[in-house]
Protein backbone atom coordinates (compact mmCIF):
# COMPACT_ATOMS: atom_id res chain seq x y z
CA UNK A 1 0.00 0.00 0.00
CA UNK A 2 0.98 3.62 -0.80
CA UNK A 3 1.68 5.96 1.94
CA UNK A 4 -1.39 7.80 3.54
CA UNK A 5 -1.62 11.27 4.91
CA UNK A 6 -1.65 11.17 9.01
CA UNK A 7 -1.13 14.68 9.47
CA UNK A 8 -0.97 18.26 7.64
CA UNK A 9 -0.15 21.64 8.43
CA UNK A 10 -0.89 24.96 7.37
CA UNK A 11 2.48 26.66 6.75
CA UNK A 12 1.22 30.01 5.06
CA UNK A 13 -0.66 30.87 1.43
CA UNK A 14 -1.29 27.83 -0.28
CA UNK A 15 1.93 25.71 1.22
CA UNK A 16 1.21 22.87 3.62
CA UNK A 17 3.35 20.15 5.54
CA UNK A 18 1.98 16.27 5.20
CA UNK A 19 3.21 13.94 6.77
CA UNK A 20 2.99 10.19 6.00
CA UNK A 21 2.17 6.71 6.93
CA UNK A 22 5.93 5.59 6.27
CA UNK A 23 7.42 8.40 8.75
CA UNK A 24 7.79 10.91 5.77
CA UNK A 25 7.53 14.22 5.94
CA UNK A 26 7.52 17.27 3.23
CA UNK A 27 5.84 20.71 1.97
CA UNK A 28 4.08 21.57 -1.05
CA UNK A 29 2.67 24.64 -2.86
CA UNK A 30 -1.10 24.08 -4.21
CA UNK A 31 -1.46 27.86 -5.62
CA UNK A 32 -1.32 26.35 -9.29
CA UNK A 33 -3.23 23.35 -8.63
CA UNK A 34 -6.24 25.78 -7.04
CA UNK A 35 -6.17 29.61 -8.33
CA UNK A 36 -8.02 30.42 -11.52
CA UNK A 37 -9.32 27.00 -11.54
CA UNK A 38 -12.96 27.72 -10.35
CA UNK A 39 -15.38 25.53 -10.15
CA UNK A 40 -15.13 23.21 -6.46
CA UNK A 41 -11.64 24.73 -6.37
CA UNK A 42 -12.89 28.29 -6.10
CA UNK A 43 -13.03 28.88 -2.42
CA UNK A 44 -10.44 27.23 -1.49
CA UNK A 45 -8.61 30.68 -3.49
CA UNK A 46 -9.61 32.52 -0.24
CA UNK A 47 -6.71 32.15 2.55
CA UNK A 48 -8.68 31.61 5.72
CA UNK A 49 -10.63 28.94 3.89
CA UNK A 50 -7.69 27.50 2.51
CA UNK A 51 -5.95 27.11 6.36
CA UNK A 52 -9.28 25.04 7.20
CA UNK A 53 -7.49 22.05 5.99
CA UNK A 54 -7.95 18.94 7.67
CA UNK A 55 -6.94 15.24 7.41
CA UNK A 56 -9.53 13.10 6.60
CA UNK A 57 -8.14 9.55 8.44
CA UNK A 58 -11.06 7.68 6.28
CA UNK A 59 -9.96 8.70 2.94
CA UNK A 60 -5.98 9.00 4.47
CA UNK A 61 -5.95 12.66 2.57
CA UNK A 62 -6.77 15.82 2.93
CA UNK A 63 -10.07 18.05 2.51
CA UNK A 64 -11.59 20.85 3.13
CA UNK A 65 -15.03 21.77 4.93
CA UNK A 66 -16.39 21.56 1.36
CA UNK A 67 -15.14 18.14 0.61
CA UNK A 68 -12.32 19.24 -1.51
CA UNK A 69 -9.51 16.36 -1.41
CA UNK A 70 -6.22 15.73 -3.40
CA UNK A 71 -5.05 12.11 -4.13
CA UNK A 72 -2.75 11.08 -1.32
CA UNK A 73 -0.23 9.27 -3.84
CA UNK A 74 0.12 12.88 -6.10
CA UNK A 75 0.59 15.04 -2.65
CA UNK A 76 3.35 12.02 -1.51
CA UNK A 77 5.32 12.62 -4.96
CA UNK A 78 5.07 16.22 -4.75
CA UNK A 79 6.13 16.34 -0.99
CA UNK A 80 8.95 13.85 -1.37
CA UNK A 81 10.01 13.73 -4.62
CA UNK A 82 9.28 10.49 -5.19
CA UNK A 83 7.48 9.01 -8.54
CA UNK A 84 4.19 7.53 -8.08
CA UNK A 85 4.71 3.87 -8.34
CA UNK A 86 2.71 2.46 -11.17
CA UNK A 87 1.70 -1.48 -10.90
CA UNK A 88 3.49 -4.01 -11.82
CA UNK A 89 2.40 -6.31 -15.02
CA UNK A 90 2.59 -9.91 -14.62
Amino acid sequence: MHPRITDVRHIKDYRLELTFTDASRGQVDLKDWIVGQGGVFAPLEDPAFFARVAVNHELATIVWPNDVDFCPDVLYALATGKPIGLPQSA
